[in-house]
């Protein structure tokens, strides 16, 4: 995998996350996602779940696993942005997606998932996207579909009583599955 900085959209560079770059990928992560800190951005899950979002086990394997690449989005040097995409046959999987709640709201999320496509496409000649929501993030959902996504009405459950994907402040949670055909 070419993991050198790559000059993209602007003052972005994408490359692929390290071992070393752990540690800041789960705190920008959990950002983004839960707690207090998440709600400067409008990503936050923090009514819907608390506890953690991943951890650094979970972040490593999807660093080190051969079917999966996770991109780091950088800006002057900072981290500020990282989505994960994984190769499944005739699809890739997208997720992890993460934008730093400070910088939620100036359109650098339709440019990281444009570029999350396009690397797909390329990577592995894929023609589809798949992604699962919380089916309760309606804006979220609402913003994928504004991107090309459809709901499949295709849902899992959420693994409730694993508190490695957090703690669920309601009993009716699940995911859907989102899809996106590639051109």
């Amino acid at each position: 995998m070419d993991t050198a900085p790559r000059p993209s959209s602007g003052e972005l560079t994408y490359r692929d996350a390290t071992a070393a770059d752990v540690d800041a990928l789960v705190a920008l992560v959990e950002s983004a996602y839960r707690g207090d800190a998440s709600r400067v951005g409008w990503t936050t899950e923090a009514d819907l779940l608390q506890g953690q979002r991943t951890d650094p086990r979970g972040v490593a394997e999807v660093i080190e696993s051969p079917a999966s690449r996770l991109i780091v989005v950088e800006r002057d040097g900072g981290l500020i942005a990282c989505c994960q995409l994984e190769h499944r046959g005739d699809h890739a999987y997208f997720g992890m997606f993460a934008v730093s709640p400070d910088r939620q709201g100036e359109g650098l999320g339709k440019v990281i998932i444009a570029e999350a496509e396009r690397v797909a496409r390329e990577t592995w000649g894929v023609h589809e996207m798949h992604m699962t929501v919380i089916n309760a993030r309606d804006d979220l959902i609402a913003w994928y579909e504004r991107r090309g996504y459809r709901r499949t009405g295709k849902m899992t459950p959420f693994p409730y009583g694993d508190e490695r994907f957090g703690i669920p402040q309601r009993d009716d949670l699940q995911f859907e599955l989102l899809i996106k055909p590639l051109s």
